[in-house]
């Protein structure tokens, strides 16, 4: 399944080739179907150790790695801040070197400061340790398993039996909410214009700075309606919270009502839109209650779903490259 798989550490999407991209959603296929056999557990990582070092707190990412770990057969290493070594001063290299000396395999990290995945597989490069790194979320850089999983669910959409990248091609997708601190976006925009997709970004103008018309085939819009007309498929990100105090927001009820994705809105769409949302979903907020359980228009159980089938693609290509 993975003749033409060469990468070492899964860190960005932003150098991904077509050709890896297509071996990802081919092999979490695979996978998908075997899981939809009744099947548990299937053998290609027993006897490697993965180690999920989350040094920030993000119960369902963490979960969905350790499920698809285990249907793999891997033994799982969890690490948590809390109550780790880290609170007594030991640096974030020397936990993992600590994991290393534990028999680590493939080390899944997610952490608040971009960047810290990648420097811990430049130490695991530069001691020649063998060590594969995937990055499950580091700061405002990238969240690559996320948007491999967005990218599966909407190739299964349009062909569930063979989904590739080629079936994206001239698609009109929207995404839509607060780019500018979203690493789900970033890594969405790579794999998405790798495809061909008619790209369209909308937001408020504190969320949305004109730097990301540089970043790959986008359009951007600080008005919604013209980033839903005739869109294929709208993917509407998380809110924090804190934006608000911060005073990039005047209020989430302002924002529902300028951006929210409601029934009325999705008319100008495709008549077939699906609407994605990596969660977890303010309801009412980033989109209206009801469009969110609505089977005929919601993708986002799906999304939960490809998760563990791109989790455990991911992990059994980087696993079984050795």
């Amino acid at each position: 399944m993975n003749q033409s798989w060469t990468r070492h550490h899964i860190l960005s999407l932003a150098n991904f080739s077509e050709v890896e991209y297509d071996t990802v959603l081919q092999t979490a296929s695979s996978f998908r179907e075997v899981l939809s056999h009744g099947t548990k557990k299937v053998p290609p990582l027993q006897g490697q150790v993965v180690a999920n070092l989350f040094f920030e707190p993000s119960t369902r990412t963490r979960s969905s790695f350790e499920l698809s770990a285990k249907r793999l057969s891997a033994d799982i290493l969890n690490f948590t801040p809390g109550s780790s070594s880290l609170s007594k001063g030991e640096t974030i290299l020397d936990t993992a070197k600590t994991y290393l000396a534990m028999g680590a395999d493939i080390m899944v990290i997610r952490h608040k400061q971009a960047g810290v995945p990648a420097a811990i597989a430049r130490e695991m490069d530069r001691l020649q340790t063998g060590v594969s790194i995937l990055n499950a979320g580091d700061g405002q850089h990238e969240h690559p398993s996320q948007a491999l999983l967005d990218l599966f669910t909407i190739c299964s959409f349009l062909d569930s039996d063979r989904p590739r990248l080629e079936v994206l091609k001239g698609k009109k997708i929207a995404i839509v909410g607060d780019i500018l601190h979203s690493r789900v976006a970033r890594s969405n925009i790579w794999s998405l214009s790798a495809a061909g997709v008619d790209l369209h970004l909308a937001g408020p103008p504190t969320l949305l700075p004109e730097y990301f018309a540089d970043m790959g085939n986008v359009t951007l819009h600080w008005h919604l309606e013209p980033a839903l007309q005739d869109a294929d498929f709208v993917m509407t990100l998380r809110l924090q919270k804190e934006r608000m105090t911060s005073n990039l927001l005047p209020s989430l009820r302002e924002y529902h009502q300028r951006y929210g994705i409601t029934r009325d809105r999705l008319k100008i769409c495709h008549p077939d839109v699906g609407i994605l949302h990596p969660g977890p979903v303010n309801r009412g907020v980033e989109l209206s209650s009801d469009l969110m359980d609505d089977p005929r228009l919601s993708l986002i159980s799906q999304q939960v779903t490809s998760g563990v089938a791109i989790r455990m693609a991911l992990l059994y290509l980087l696993g079984t490259r050795k």
